[in-house]
């Protein structure tokens, strides 16, 4: 097994007696693992061994030269190679922070234990304690006067550089990815880091973090189908969060101004390079605003953290220099329709005319029952590649949004917004509805896109308006999905790179 750095792809299939062959080997080298972990034993030593008290890390020791030359230091962490060169050998040593070289000589070890030593296998996890200093090419080394097995690894690690036979292995076996490609640990770390810019930002603003259901009676406040379970003490069906909204909501009645939360959301939808059926969703509600305070809190927002983390709010995005610095454009949704597609929402009045106008584009809209539906197909096959950006797309239809507030001008359109970067969606906002009777009608029309077989209408909430009814203040709402913000800032093509344990078919 190998990885590749190809991302696109797999090297091709391999015939069934190469396979074999292949599987003979690996399964010998895991014998001959075993052998020496049975030998240990019998020796008295445990193989899967003991606690151990680093003093430094990899990095420490590299960044602090020359004033740790001839300090003396306890490491610890996996062997990633060896080149054993008689009574003197070398080997790279990998802890999280980074590689750092080892030298053992039987001068300082002494025979038995230079031995062991040598008989270590890459994967191995040791300790090493020694002192610091530069080899004669230049490089800062640890030499060892002692050698400790921590944890023997008994299957041997993939190669770094022959590329994998199958693609998604690196997705299955998430922690040997990891171990050997050590960019994609970095991706992770600048994951970490732009969730942490992200909550600064919003704490700095007032904003209060806070927690809500994943598990709820109805699953409100997006379009998606969602994904069913029962608890068995009520006996009742309860289903995934799709999303964070009309709770966070009822957080703004309730007497908060700011509130946001980074938590999971699940769809029960198609699995691609841009959907996974759970990930990491941002969303947030300022009492007092609209859809253009939260427009400009998403410029500062994705700016921000961009400098932040990157140093720069200039990126280079899949060969597609995409710069962040506000103001961003701004564009109607009917505007951007006309412009890439040549229609106007004019041309979609009913359900039957959308589907007729699809079909004459080319576009397959047979499971799409709804006027809303065509036009949302029509806008992703036709508009969407154009939105390179960052662009704000605004006043989207009531049809396909009905937790936001009707436009003043045009009771057809609502006070909502999308930014688009490089072709998809980056987030999505309102001006909140807080009419509940204007909500009721809304829910009423939802339902009857659900009877026309739109399984991704949204519920009827009567609770949800039950809480309006009390008074919401106007209010701006936002939603950001972190793993497609992660995937803009660490210029990765595809969702399952950011996602540290992906959903994936079951082999």
């Amino acid at each position: 097994m190998a990885f590749s750095t190809d991302p696109a792809g797999s090297s091709g299939p391999e015939s069934p007696a190469r396979l074999q062959d292949a599987e003979h080997e690996a399964n010998q080298l895991v014998q001959i693992r075993l052998n020496k972990t049975a030998a240990l034993r019998a020796r008295g030593v445990d193989p899967f061994g003991r606690r151990f008290e680093r003093t430094n890390t990899a990095r420490q020791i590299i960044q602090e030269y020359p004033a740790s030359e001839q300090e003396q230091v306890k490491i610890a962490g996996r062997l990633m190679s060896q080149r054993v060169h008689g009574k003197a050998s070398f080997a790279d040593l990998r802890d999280s922070s980074g590689r750092i070289q080892v030298y053992a000589r039987v001068d300082d070890l002494g025979t038995d234990a230079y031995q062991d030593f040598v008989d270590l296998d890459v994967g191995d996890i040791v300790g090493v304690t020694g002192r610091v200093f530069k080899s004669r090419r230049g490089e800062i080394t640890v030499a060892a006067t002692e050698v400790l097995l921590l944890t023997k690894s008994l299957r041997p690690l993939p190669e770094k550089w022959h590329g994998l036979r199958d693609v998604d292995l690196r997705y299955r076996q998430r922690y040997l990815d990891l171990l050997v490609n050590p960019e994609v640990r970095e991706t992770f770390e600048k994951r970490s880091a732009i969730i942490t810019a992200v909550r600064a930002f919003l704490n700095q603003r007032g904003f209060c973090e806070v927690e809500t259901p994943v598990l709820q009676t109805l699953a409100g406040g997006g379009h998606a189908r969602p994904f069913t379970t029962h608890h068995n003490a009520l006996d009742m069906d309860l289903y995934l969060r799709i999303a964070l909204e009309l709770f966070h909501k009822r957080l703004i009645i309730g007497g908060f101004d700011k509130v946001y939360e980074i938590g999971r959301v699940f769809r029960n939808e198609g699995i691609s390079t841009k959907h996974n059926p759970e990930f990491t969703m941002l969303e947030l509600y300022q009492a007092f605003a609209d859809y253009t305070d939260m427009m400009e809190l998403v410029e500062s927002m994705f700016s921000t953290v961009a400098r932040q983390v990157l140093g720069t709010m200039v990126l280079n995005y899949q060969g597609k220099v995409i710069d962040l610095t506000p103001p961003w454009a701004r564009m109607t949704m009917m505007e951007a329709l006309d412009k890439y597609s040549g229609l106007g929402w004019d041309s979609l009045p009913d359900d039957d005319t959308s589907r007729r106008v699809a079909g004459s584009l080319g576009i397959d809209v047979s499971d799409k029952p709804t006027a809303g539906m065509v036009l949302d197909r029509i806008w992703s096959d036709l508009v969407e590649p154009h939105l390179v950006g960052p662009v704000f797309i605004t006043d989207y239809p009531v049809e396909i949004s009905p937790l936001a507030k009707r436009h003043d001008d045009n009771p057809k359109l609502t006070y909502r917004f999308e930014a688009f970067i490089n072709g998809f969606e980056a987030c999505n906002a309102f001006s909140e509805l807080n009419d509940p009777l204007d909500q009721r009608q809304r829910f009423v029309e939802q339902t009857r896109e659900k009877a026309k077989g739109n399984d991704e209408a949204h519920v009827f909430d009567d609770d949800y308006v039950l809480a309006l009814e009390y008074g919401m203040p106007p209010t701006g709402g936002l939603g950001v999905g972190i793993d497609r913000l992660v995937m803009l800032l660490t210029n990765t093509a595809s969702l399952r790179d950011v996602i540290l344990f992906p959903v994936l078919r079951p082999k």
